[in-house]
């Protein structure tokens, strides 16, 4: 089985285009679900090594999406977001071989039980089926959406922004070569082959029932739209507005660290916090220093009155920043009252994504782990780690924040469902 014809960008009938490219994607998805685990790895094995060996041509089509950025006047984060390296290229092939080492999912029996009249039960993972993934600027979602969802026994249609267009392309066509070598159908994993907007609405439709889920991967935007307009169910992505409480037992060296590091480490990262709380009661010696150092290290910081008269280059923040996704090197830092104040402001305003305590007191450690009502919490550590490779998922499709079916890092047993299969002896209901 191949994949359908792919149109010239621009031209064609976008909804029989889209229309064909899902019944070759449901057709795949219906042979990979009973493809052996052994078939599914010789693909992925050849997939690291076409990315390794395709390395310089993936990155001189990434270069083309770069100058057109930067020409077009994207911001540094964005193009951050964009931007490819040898070293995020190697990343990317680790990531392939990661997911490859994973037990497959499919088939494994979760819960087995027995019946008083001698049926048996069993909970089985079998996949979801067709995934559309919609996703912004990060070319390696490409890469790391197809070999998750090859893995989970899904077919997957992959829509990057447009801005990626070229680079998703070069990286697409190392996963059919892949495909090809292990002989799974190349509709397995489908780009969209066109950056025509309308594209994305006719995904959102479920494409005459022949998509599962949707899985948004972008900015508030992009999600907003997607949950707005879906016609099938969606794994919710929203923004990642995260916080580092800095309470008043904390060891001072490690919260700088670790506040640096959450900021500034890669700013345009869903993972990035977007705002410091400290605890007032170790105020005096806490929170100079730690806006000091994030001013010296090129991070605007908009804060509230006390921490405005620390240090005279803070800016006065805003109702509104105390909501804000910056993905850029700016941070929102205020006093709060102890770890309840904390809590508080992290309800009123955080996104349910990811938040960190820096403290040495495992009780309040404790109420903030059991009390902040967020998909990734942390103690002691930065929330940079928001990450499926750093959970050793090996990549992830996106940060699911809602809490149906999956939350947190969305890898491969997050893409898989399960069903019952009964073994019963001649059995009747009476």
């Amino acid at each position: 089985m191949t994949a359908p014809l792919k149109a010239v960008d621009g031209n064609g009938d976008l909804p029989s285009l889209m229309n064909d490219l899902a019944s070759h994607a449901r057709a795949a998805a219906r042979v990979l679900s009973l493809a052996p685990s052994e078939q599914k790895n010789r693909a992925l094995d050849a997939m690291e090594r076409a990315i390794r060996a395709n390395a310089k041509a993936i990155l001189a089509a990434n270069a083309e999406d770069v100058a057109d950025m930067r020409a077009s006047g994207g911001t540094a984060a964005f193009i951050d977001r964009l931007t490819l390296t040898e070293a995020r290229i190697d990343a990317m092939a680790d990531g392939i071989a990661t997911v490859r080492d994973i037990p497959d999912p499919v088939g494994v029996v979760t819960e087995n039980w027995q019946r008083p009249n001698g049926m048996i039960i069993e909970r089985v993972r079998v996949p979801l089926g067709v995934v559309g993934v919609i996703f912004e600027s990060r070319p390696n979602v490409a890469a790391d959406a197809g070999v998750l969802c090859l893995k989970s026994g899904n077919a997957v249609i992959l829509r990057g922004g447009s801005d990626s267009f070229r680079s998703c392309r070069a990286i697409h066509d190392c996963l059919v070569q892949g495909l090809r070598e292990a002989g799974l159908p190349e509709a397995c994993i489908t780009l969209v082959p066109t950056r025509d907007r309308a594209a994305v609405g006719l995904l959102l439709t479920g494409l005459n029932g022949t998509v599962d889920v949707i899985v948004p991967r972008g900015g508030k935007s992009l999600v907003a739209r997607v949950e707005q307009e879906a016609r099938v169910p969606v794994f919710a992505h929203l923004e990642g507005v995260n916080h580092v409480y800095v309470d008043h037992a904390a060891n001072l060296d490690m919260a700088k660290n670790i506040v640096l590091n959450a900021k500034m480490r890669r700013t345009g990262v869903c993972g990035a916090a977007e705002t410091l709380l400290v605890d007032r009661a170790g105020a005096a010696s806490n929170l100079k220093p730690l806006v000091e150092m994030l001013i010296d290290a090129g991070c605007e910081v908009r804060g509230d009155e006390a921490v405005q008269r620390v240090d005279a280059r803070v800016k006065p923040a805003s109702e509104q920043d105390w909501d804000a996704e910056y993905l850029d090197a700016i941070i929102a830092a205020k006093l709060v009252d102890g770890v309840d104040g904390a809590i508080a402001h992290i309800h009123n305003h955080g996104s349910h994504h990811t938040d960190a305590i820096v403290t040495e007191d495992t009780k309040t450690a404790q109420r903030f782990l059991n009390e902040v009502d967020s998909a990734i919490v942390l103690h002691n550590a930065s929330t940079q780690f928001a990450d499926g490779g750093e959970f050793g998922f090996g990549a992830e499709i996106g940060i699911a924040t809602g809490k149906f079916h999956a939350r947190g890092p969305v890898g491969v047993e997050q893409l898989t469902t399960f069903k019952y299969r009964i073994h019963g002896s001649g059995q009747t209901r009476p």
